[in-house]
């Protein structure tokens, strides 16, 4: 019997379990089982809490940032391992401070351990920022043909700790017309795959300097979500990329699940970016691993 609880980040949801110690040794058949929405919790993934001093991946952590004590162990709902997950982190946040394992005094970040590199997140007027770290555009520019489509479209690659490729539609209906409960086709495909973001851009793009964007996702190991962090901000890259020099730096991106910010600013290793919004928690209980 392990005790879980449930929480999400608009609309993004996890099954969160506590193992400070790394006592667990979760296998991908029973993350699988976790996550599943008819026989399980139901999940696009499992965030499993243990400090970065009991899981070998948290050695880096720690040497990039000592303060670092807890490692978010991220995975998706088919069982596999992912390196990052923006609005998982934020949950992650949240669980450590209602579970009183850390605090984030004003003023001050908490370092979490990923598989990405050490995340920073702070309190915001909309819930937490984290700092996805530095970006970069990853050369992996394939078309994507996605059912829905008339035609392949272009796809941007952007590395945010993990790759997406951004495809630009023309309209709302386009969006609204993808049926992304099949998974989209990258020619040529990308040895790790990707996740793919498709985005509409708002009319006006740009309103009192904020940019605006609409987006649907599939993830990868997971399917359609409502929401993906780290898409998210791969999504107004992109779009500040297409738009030129002009461009704001500050965006609110539309997804299924709510809404989302995200800041573009520089830091000492190159420009940052950084994504913020709500995180919540549902409810607890206790479950059988099997």
């Amino acid at each position: 019997m392990v005790a879980f609880t449930k929480g999400h980040g608009t609309g993004n949801d996890f099954v969160i379990i506590a193992d400070p110690d790394g006592d667990l040794d979760l296998s991908a058949e029973q993350v699988a089982a976790l996550c599943d929405r008819h026989f399980g919790i139901g999940a696009d993934g499992v965030l499993r809490v243990v400090r970065s001093s009991a899981i070998p991946e948290g050695a880096a952590a720690l040497a990039e940032e000592p303060a670092a004590e807890w490692f978010m162990d991220y995975r998706n709902a088919d069982g596999s391992i992912a390196e990052m997950c923006g609005n998982g982190v934020r949950v992650f946040a949240h669980y450590l401070l209602r579970a009183g394992l850390a605090t984030i005094e004003p003023g001050t970040t908490l370092p979490i351990g990923t598989r990405a590199g050490v995340r920073d997140v702070t309190t915001s007027t909309n819930g937490y920022q984290v700092d996805l770290g530095r970006w970069r555009l990853s050369g992996d520019d394939p078309l994507a043909k996605a059912r829905g489509l008339d035609v392949a479209r272009p796809g941007l690659g952007i590395d945010v700790g993990n790759p997406h490729v951004v495809v630009a539609l023309a309209s709302d209906e386009e969006l609204a017309g993808l049926e992304l409960e099949y998974i989209p086709e990258l020619e040529p495909s990308l040895p790790d795959g990707a996740n793919v973001e498709f985005v509409v851009p708002g009319e006006p793009l740009v309103r009192d300097g904020i940019g605006h964007v609409t987006m649907r996702v599939f993830e990868r190991g997971v399917g359609e979500t409502l929401s993906c962090g780290t898409g998210v901000a791969a999504t107004a890259l992109a779009v500040r990329h297409w738009a030129g020099e002009r461009a704001p730096d500050n965006w609110r991106v539309e997804v299924p699940g709510g809404a989302l910010g995200v800041r573009m600013f520089p830091a000492e290793d190159g420009e940052h970016v950084a994504l913020s919004g709500p995180a919540q928690l549902v409810y607890s209980g206790t479950v059988d691993l099997i």
